[in-house]
């Protein structure tokens, strides 16, 4: 019946318009009462949303089996970057389950605002998943709560990205090519470090030197430098190429 209700409100969404249609439309199409419509949605909005409540579940079921954030011991080893990179792409799994009705929702969310500020409260609560996620992970580090926070924004940011650029496409372009690309760039930025070099990588005449724990890199920066021009500077600093 579920099914049958957003198959019938999406038929008169594309022939009448979203505006134009009402409840009583809907369930008339479908052959059910009103009764029904509103056991399985709320408003008109939620049927065209109709599967975010079961993946925002389902993201954070992934996060929760993660050993690392408390619940659990020996997930120090983790990246907690890659971990809710790989959430995101449960909600991606989502969209890729059925292109056309994704396709269909996109290009109405487009054209009527209501729907497109609903679907912004849908993002916002898939971005404070995440971010309660690190912020447990990042617990007693200094600005633990800020990083978990700025990191859970840019996954979403990539992820709706690389989501879109799906979309535009009809759904014909590889969606999971597009979202790792575009999550590749968090994991770039907010994941670890790259690997120490080696004894073969040092160039020649200079000894090979161990990174420890107390290496300390100092940065000075102009007052009132863009954060995009600092963290470059860090970057470089830390023997990383940024590009």
């Amino acid at each position: 019946m579920r099914d049958s209700l957003v198959a019938a409100a999406f038929q008169l969404f594309l022939e009448r318009g979203y505006e134009q249609t009402t409840v009583d439309e809907i369930v008339a199409l479908a052959g059910v009462g009103r009764r029904s419509f509103f056991r399985y949605f709320p408003s008109k909005e939620d049927v065209v949303f109709p599967d975010h409540e079961r993946c925002l579940a389902e993201m954070n079921d992934f996060l929760g089996k993660d050993s690392g954030n408390g619940r659990g011991s020996g997930g120090d080893a983790d990246d907690p970057v890659a971990r809710v990179c790989d959430a995101a792409r449960v909600v991606l799994r989502m969209y890729a389950e059925n292109p056309t009705f994704s396709v269909q929702r996109y290009r109405l969310t487009k054209k009527v605002p209501g729907l497109r500020t609903y679907e912004l409260s849908v993002v916002w609560r898939y971005e404070r998943a995440l971010a309660e996620y690190l912020r447990g992970r990042f617990a007693g580090r200094r600005d633990g709560t800020l990083r978990a926070d700025v990191i859970a924004a840019a996954v979403v940011a990539a992820h709706n990205n690389g989501l879109r650029s799906w979309l535009r496409s009809d759904g014909q372009s590889d969606a999971s090519a597009e979202v790792d690309h575009a999550l590749a760039h968090v994991q770039e930025v907010f994941g670890p470090g790259p690997a120490p070099v080696g004894p073969a990588q040092q160039p020649t005449g200079e000894p090979a030197q161990e990174p420890t724990e107390d290496d300390v890199v100092v940065v000075i920066s102009r007052r009132g430098a863009p954060m995009w021009r600092v963290v470059q500077e860090v970057e470089t600093a830390l023997g990383r190429n940024p590009e």
